[in-house]
């Protein structure tokens, strides 16, 4: 069982759905994603899917990435 964080249980805003498509499109990490908006890793992945936010890739680093 995961931990309880600051928002679990409420209601996702408007405001919070967008973050997690901007972070998402930023490929940050679904736990980073949950600390950052106060959820689970489980509410981001269930949130995600419901609103059709694409997780991945899973498999690219988002750090040490070079700048173009």
């Amino acid at each position: 069982m995961t931990k309880s964080t600051r928002n679990t249980g409420k209601p996702w805003t408007p405001a919070d759905v967008k973050q997690l498509g901007q972070l998402a499109k930023q490929n940050t990490p679904t736990r980073v994603i949950g600390l950052k908006l106060g959820r689970t890793p489980d509410a981001v992945y269930k949130k995600a899917s419901t609103e059709e936010i694409p997780l991945s890739p899973t498999n690219q680093s988002p750090y040490n990435r070079q700048k173009k």
